[in-house]
């Protein structure tokens, strides 16, 4: 066992991917709370999208380095657009997502359309490349952590009252759009800086399940967002070491990315069915105390 959890980061590479994938659970776990609470899960599905134009530009005019700036620039737009048209509460804010989502995205496509040969470069950032991280990656992850580790310890409060009680923070003086567009701007940075390690495809995985599966186990703010980011960090190193074994133990290649998330999603459905498991046995417990009674 302990084989399996530590002789993979022997080597070079796969030491790199674990440090940006924990980087990641752990940076996920903790503005995916943020997500949960605001019910922005549709958001962040959008940024995914919304950025892909941006990869496919950046892509072409610099190769990989010019990836994260091209989805920073779009991921920026989209969110300024988007906090800008729901504060006029003129139109729907899933409306105003799916038009983004959409536009955006078609936009991705007719560029690489356009492109002979892109399936083997441009594929690999919709569903990511973990294991060709660089040094330069995780200082990008590095940066972005510290970050939104920043803004969600300044702006803690003021962000849990927005996303609890709207209304509320208006009527107390708070700046709601200015809230949102701080909340949103973290949230596209986290999806930026996931782009290459696990792709704009399952990076939402990577921000909803670790704080769902902490919101299963506390109703405290911060044993949930503790608990997240453990979620995310474990799925993450469980996921390269399963990913590693496949592939070297048993020539059976399975995407690190993807293989992460799904064991987010096991961890998920796991404290599903032990809560389900221990709720009938208290209601068990519950019939059998009631027929002694009688």
């Amino acid at each position: 066992m302990i084989g399996f959890l530590v002789t993979p980061f022997e080597r070079p590479y796969m030491a790199r991917a674990l440090v940006e994938a924990v980087l990641l659970g752990a940076l996920c776990g903790a503005v995916g709370v943020y997500v949960l609470l605001r019910r922005l899960a549709f958001l962040t599905d959008a940024i995914t999208h919304t950025v892909f134009p941006g990869v496919v530009v950046g892509f072409l005019a610099s190769g990989r380095s010019g990836i994260v700036p091209g989805a920073l620039v779009c991921a920026v737009v989209a969110v300024g657009l988007f906090t800008a048209v729901a504060a006029t509460r003129k139109v729907n804010e899933d409306a105003t997502l799916a038009v983004l989502l959409t536009a955006f995205f078609a936009v991705g496509v007719v560029l690489v359309s356009r492109q002979r040969s892109y399936t083997a470069d441009l594929t690999a950032f919709l569903f990511g490349h973990v294991l060709t991280i660089k040094v330069a990656d995780i200082a990008v992850t590095g940066a972005v952590a510290v970050l939104a580790g920043l803004v969600l310890v300044g702006l803690g409060k003021e962000l849990l009252l927005r996303a609890f009680d709207a209304q509320w923070a208006r009527a107390v003086g708070y700046h709601v759009t200015a809230l949102d567009l701080v909340g949103n701007m973290v949230i596209a940075l986290v999806v930026v800086a996931s782009v290459q390690a696990v792709g704009t495809v399952l990076v939402i995985a990577m921000l909803v399940v670790p704080a769902a599966t902490a919101r299963l186990l506390s109703d405290r703010l911060g044993v949930i967002i503790a608990v997240a980011m453990g979620v995310g960090m474990t799925g993450a190193w469980l996921g390269l070491c399963a990913s590693y074994e496949a592939s070297v133990g048993h020539d059976v290649r399975l995407a690190a990315g993807a293989t992460i998330v799904l064991m987010l999603v096991a961890g998920y459905a796991l404290v599903q069915l032990g809560q389900s498991a221990w709720r009938l046995g208290i209601r068990r417990q519950g019939v059998r105390r009631a027929g002694a009674g009688t």
